[in-house]
């Protein structure tokens, strides 16, 4: 499983993303540009002593990013999604792609994959969950619907 964050701008969600990614034996893709620097010094100050043990890699920017994801079609996690997140019959190879914290993901992207948009059911006056807070949940279903994750 791979999950992808689009020009992620707080350090604290990639790096609670980082971990979730751990835990699933999932890759991590970022596409930049970010909000951050990834320097070991900044890294450590986060406190992500585990991030070498993370699979992860970074896209200099979104065509990098579609290059590399090539024929594939990601799941798209966004409010607007058409899907509820348990519905999809995700795979072990899926590709999870979130928007960032301030904008979401590009209008152009979701158009070009509107059959693969899921969105997370929520009640009350919020508008939306915190970025970390998404991926677990949808990044939890997809691992278990998946079989990647076995008890």
């Amino acid at each position: 499983m791979h999950l992808a964050l689009y020009q992620p701008q707080v350090p604290g969600n990639t790096g609670n993303i980082g971990r979730l990614c751990i835990g699933y034996g999932a890759e991590l893709h970022i596409i930049g540009p970010c909000g951050f620097d990834f320097s070991d010094k900044a890294l450590h100050r986060a406190g992500l002593d585990y991030w070498p043990h993370l699979a992860w890699q970074v896209h200099e920017g979104p065509s990098h990013f579609l290059a590399w994801l090539g024929t594939r079609q990601p799941w798209l996690v966004t409010k607007h999604g058409r899907l509820r997140c348990d519905a999809p019959p995700y795979a072990q190879d899926d590709v999870l792609l979130f928007g960032n914290e301030v904008t979401g993901l590009p209008a152009d992207w979701l158009d070009r994959w509107p059959d693969r948009t899921v969105h997370i059911p929520m009640r009350g006056p919020i508008r939306s969950y915190n970025l970390a807070n998404a991926a677990a949940l949808v990044a939890g279903l997809a691992a278990l619907r998946s079989g990647l994750l076995d008890g």
